[in-house]
C-alpha cells in the first residue's frame, strides 16, 4: 500500500522548490491541515529523548544538551559534512511516523498539504500526490534566509546538495507557483488554484 493512503477521496497536495523560496508560507495559503516536516523536527528536538540518545551515541563529542540544540547541530554539520546523514538517518524515521498520525488524524479532509523540504528525496510522497513547485527570485530567496536566524552559508550548501536537482523537482510538479508578489496576491492566486484542484478532482 502506498505512503499514506487513508482516504481516496483525500487530495494530498506536495509543496517543492528550493530553500527559502516561501513553501512554508504558500503551504499555509491554501487554510487547510499542513504537514510542516521543519516544524516537526523542532518538536522532536524538543521533546524526544530517545532520538538525543541516538544522536549523543552517533555524534558523543558535540550532541550533549537535551533538548538538542541548534548550536550543536549546526556546529555538528559544520565540523563534518556527514553528520548530516547521521542526523537524517534517525530524526527522518521518526518525521515519518509524525506524517502518518498526521494523515490518520486528517483523513476525512478534502485537502491535505504535505510541506517536507525532502519530500521527493525520502520518498514520502505518492503517485497521485499533486505537486506544486513554488519558484522565487534568487534575491528574495537570499533575503528571506538571512532573516532565519539557523542562516549560515555553510549549512545552506550543505542542505542544497541533500535535495534534488530543482530542475527535475519542477518537471515532476503539476503547478508552477510564481512566489514574488504581495501576501495579497498569493492568497488570491492559491485561492483560485485550490477551486481548480478541487474541481478537476470532483470532475474526474
Amino acid at each position: 500500500m502506498a505512503e499514506g493512503v487513508y482516504n481516496f477521496l483525500m487530495i494530498r497536495i506536495g509543496v517543492i522548490g528550493s530553500i527559502g523560496s516561501g513553501k512554508s508560507f504558500i503551504s499555509k495559503l491554501f487554510n487547510c491541515p499542513v504537514f510542516n516536516a521543519d516544524a516537526e523536527v523542532k518538536y522532536i528536538y524538543r521533546n524526544n529523548k530517545k532520538c538525543y540518545q541516538k544522536l549523543k551515541k552517533k555524534i558523543p563529542n558535540i550532541i550533549k544538551s537535551f533538548p538538542v540544540s541548534k548550536k550543536e547541530l549546526i556546529k555538528a554539520i559544520n565540523e563534518d559534512g556527514k553528520n548530516l546523514k547521521k542526523i537524517s538517518s534517525i530524526v527522518h524515521p521518526l518525521v515519518r511516523k509524525r506524517m502518518q498520525t498526521f494523515l490518520k488524524k486528517n483523513k476525512k479532509r478534502k485537502i491535505i498539504v504535505l510541506d517536507i523540504p525532502l519530500l521527493i528525496e525520502n520518498k514520502l510522497h505518492d503517485k497521485d500526490d499533486i505537486l506544486i513547485f513554488i519558484q522565487s527570485d534568487k534575491k528574495k530567496i537570499l533575503n528571506r534566509l538571512k532573516k532565519r536566524s539557523t542562516y549560515n552559508k555553510k549549512i545552506l550548501k550543505n542542505l542544497e546538495e541533500n535535495q534534488l536537482n530543482l530542475l527535475k523537482k519542477r518537471k515532476l510538479a503539476k503547478y508552477i507557483v510564481d512566489n514574488n508578489f504581495s501576501q495579497n496576491i498569493m492568497k488570491k492566486k492559491i485561492n483560485i488554484l485550490k477551486n481548480k484542484i478541487l474541481y478537476e478532482r470532483s470532475s474526474t
